[in-house]
């Protein structure tokens, strides 16, 4: 696997990984980073090319790849050990039953997403202090960061998004999205050169009612209209004006100076 079109976007990845990471300070010497791995294509690639970029960086820092088993019906838990064991590197699989509290508590019909992120992130944080990871890395791309752009300004009136690198409130985690310069469409083509065994998402991956995949269909279209769009849009949430905005606290306009 070392044709042209391979090692283009490869390189591709790695380059924009490796500038996300040098620009936001993600990883620094020392780090222990827990890589969440779902299954899912965007972790599988995060984990790839964290371990590419680990031969060659300046610096030395530990990975260590974390799944958690929420026990959805029909999870096959034997994909993720064999895949990384294969690799070679340290793994975790954290088993919690919190498909079984989501569908308990959440209406039938209604969205999982909310409770099941919080569920997920609270485990989550709980085994980086128990095991002392500096970092978790989470596979969120480009495009996720522009969706949620979007469903912030319809749905909660907040001018906000992903951001690459996020501190939790109490201060103890270093939340960090490596991919966050990367296209999914770039992910999807990496991941199918890579035959990634992906484990599709039974809990809420199979919902057709999402807020998110009305906005990514609109993005879908605007995309097709004029490419390039999405792109534009994620390097405007790097190129921010605020008095050409209205929040009043985030800027002075009582005053001539700033």
């Amino acid at each position: 696997m070392h044709d042209k079109a391979f090692l283009k976007i490869q390189n591709k990845l790695k380059r924009l990984t490796g500038k996300a990471i040098a620009d936001f300070c993600m990883i620094e010497d020392g780090d222990k980073v827990m890589v969440c791995l779902s299954g899912g294509k965007d972790s599988f690639a995060m984990l790839d090319i964290l371990l590419l970029l680990q031969k060659k960086a300046p610096i030395k820092f530990d990975l260590v790849a974390v799944n958690l088993d929420q026990k959805q019906p029909g999870f096959p838990e034997y994909i993720l050990p064999e895949y990384l064991s294969k690799l070679g590197i340290e793994f975790h699989i954290i088993e919690q039953d919190t498909y079984s509290i989501v569908k308990e508590i959440v209406p039938e019909g209604k969205t999982t997403c909310g409770l099941c992120s919080r569920l997920r992130r609270g485990i989550l944080y709980s085994f980086a202090e128990k095991h002392r990871c500096t970092k978790i890395a989470l596979g969120h791309h480009r495009d996720d960061r522009v969706e949620t752009l979007f469903l912030n300004m319809f749905f909660g009136s907040t001018l906000k998004s992903m951001p690459p690198k996020l501190f939790s409130d109490d201060g103890k985690h270093t939340v960090i999205r490596p991919l966050s310069y990367c296209s999914e469409a770039d992910i999807i083509d990496y991941a199918e050169l890579k035959k990634y065994p992906i484990i599709p998402c039974n809990l809420c991956g199979s919902q057709d009612n999402m807020q998110r995949q009305a906005i990514k269909m609109m993005l879908s279209d605007w995309e097709k209209i004029n490419p390039g769009r999405i792109e534009n849009i994620a390097r405007s949430l790097s190129h921010v004006v605020p008095s050409h905005l209205a929040d009043t606290l985030l800027y002075n306009f009582h005053s001539r100076g700033r």
